[in-house]
């Protein structure tokens, strides 16, 4: 706290009131204590990197780094909208889905106004709303899972946002689509209903939605996604958003005029037209989501059901096994996963489907420390 000088003013600037009250993200840590190899599996990568095309892509860049980057990001507009069947125009790319996100907060909240978020929703939402000077409110879940219900009692005459993870991170639940629609139809107009798909690529259930439809067809729907995940580019921070034109052109107003660079933007236009790679990492998920899952089950965890490239496995609260005493131990053996209890999950760890190797490792080590066998 800074004291006031003789002119009663204080003594060195002062953040806007409540920017301090904000709890910093903390990412996913990245190094291991002990073991011959690392695998790092707490933050949701894909384990098969970028495809080639965007790497070679972002290679031959590096020919033009003293220019600036399109600041309307039109061919990778031009590339998602190719791929997806929407119109480039009502689409707004970022610096990861994060920046998409806050970027609608800044344009639509502002103090007084209420947003809402599920209870174990994705952490960048209190930030957000926060950092636009709005209030948080968070609805209960109902077995880790977004219920609408909840979130229909939480709106109020202040309420101007609803965030919705589909599928949800960390949990890895997801509503169906049927859920999605009945959750908008009750909305009133001038709520924005935020539908943030950054893992919809993984899901294959066929009640699911990324919310595409919705957003095309309605005004008060919008639609995020990451390349962070599937894509294999979370080092170059892309993302994107699909909306009504004139959410999409507030949103433009506040946008930085060169908010993504020219690597980002050329590799990202070289990822989303690569569809046979994402069917790869979709086959690859297929297999090990459902394998390591009944192997954490055979040996007394109990995993939430997931859609996306990660599971949240329960651990007990005492007895020497806790998620904090298996996150040690792991990290001793040289896997790193994700502890979240800044999610309200105290009791829980994360775990991001990595390489078969990796994937092999962590089961063996799990068994062993379920076992006591150490």
């Amino acid at each position: 706290m800074s004291l006031p000088d003789r002119s009663g003013r204080p003594s060195r600037p002062q953040p806007r009131p409540g920017v301090l009250n904000i709890a910093p993200y903390v990412p996913g840590k990245s190094a291991a204590i002990g073991g011959a190899q690392t695998f790092k599996l707490s933050s949701n990568e894909t384990p098969l990197g970028a495809s080639p095309k965007a790497i070679e892509a972002f290679r031959q860049s590096a020919g033009q780094l003293e220019l600036y980057p399109d600041g309307s990001a039109s061919a990778l507009r031009e590339a998602i909208g190719d791929v997806h069947g929407i119109n480039p125009s009502r689409i707004l790319c970022g610096a990861g889905s994060d920046e998409v996100l806050s970027l609608l907060a800044y344009a639509f909240l502002s103090e007084g106004d209420e947003a809402i978020y599920s209870q174990h929703g994705f952490l960048v939402y209190p930030i957000a709303i926060n950092a636009a000077g709005a209030t948080c409110v968070v609805a209960p879940e109902t077995d880790y899972t977004a219920n609408v219900d909840a979130i229909l009692s939480c709106v109020t005459e202040k309420t101007k946002m609803v965030f919705l993870a589909n599928p949800n991170n960390p949990t890895g639940t997801y509503l169906p689509f049927s859920e999605i629609r009945r959750l908008h139809a009750a909305l009133p107009g001038d709520v924005i209903l935020v539908l943030d798909a950054a893992y919809a690529e993984y899901v294959t259930k066929n009640d699911y939605e990324a919310g595409i439809e919705l957003a095309g067809s309605s005004e008060n729907v919008v639609m995020t996604r990451t390349y962070s995940k599937i894509y294999g580019l979370a080092n170059l921070r892309v993302g994107w958003c699909y909306g009504p034109e004139a959410i999409i052109d507030a949103m433009n107003r506040i946008r930085g005029p060169f908010n993504m660079n020219g690597p980002a933007l050329a590799a990202g236009v070289a990822a989303v037209r690569d569809q046979a790679f994402v069917k790869e990492a979709v086959a690859h998920n297929a297999i090990w989501l459902p394998k390591v899952t009944k192997a954490f089950e055979d040996i007394g965890l109990v995993v939430t059901p997931s859609v996306g490239n990660f599971i949240l496995v329960h651990f007990p609260q005492e007895g020497g096994k806790t998620a904090r005493d298996a996150d040690q131990y792991l990290l001793q053996n040289g896997c790193v996963l994700r502890l979240v209890g800044s999610y309200g999950l105290p009791d829980c760890l994360r775990m991001t489907i990595g390489s078969a190797e990796a994937c092999e490792m962590v089961i063996k080590l799990l068994t062993q420390f379920m076992k006591g066998d150490l």
